[in-house]
């Protein structure tokens, strides 16, 4: 029996795919579960669709994230910060960067930020940002003191 998947399905294939599977596994397990449905000329044109649009979704978000990637290289981000002598009163962390990227007009998410701690000290840091689809890229951080 020719099945459309609905869903991944492990050791049988991806959401979309067209396979070939025994008529009692489609309607004892597939169809109940609603992991698939009958390959009907319809259901194909439905599926082939469907698939096109989601590459297209994808493309349009890799898209965004290059140009993010492209907005964000090379960038300062300023953080004033309580010192003395150069060691601040209080660590700058993840989230006072993501606060100054959104005031920036830039927003990812915490664990895209490759910080293994937070920074306790005055100066100049390089910052990686992993923006996911395997796109990475920089931005200088610059922690300074307030006076």
């Amino acid at each position: 029996m020719k099945v459309i998947l609905l869903k991944d399905v492990k050791n049988l294939g991806k959401k979309g795919e067209s396979r070939e599977v025994a008529n009692g596994f489609a309607r004892n397990f597939l169809f109940p579960q609603k992991m698939a449905e009958l390959a009907t000329k319809a259901a194909v044109q439905k599926s082939q669709l469907e698939m096109s649009q989601e590459t297209q979704a994808q493309e349009e978000a890799l898209q965004k994230i290059q140009e993010l990637a492209e907005n964000l290289a090379g960038s300062e981000i300023i953080i004033q910060a309580k010192a003395k002598k150069g060691k601040l009163f209080g660590a700058v962390s993840k989230k006072k960067i993501l606060k100054e990227l959104e005031k920036k007009g830039v927003i990812v998410g915490e664990d895209a930020l490759a910080l293994e701690e937070a920074m306790k000290e005055v100066g100049e840091y390089e910052i990686k940002v992993e923006l996911g689809h395997g796109i990475e890229t920089t931005f200088s951080l610059k922690i300074e003191s307030e006076e």
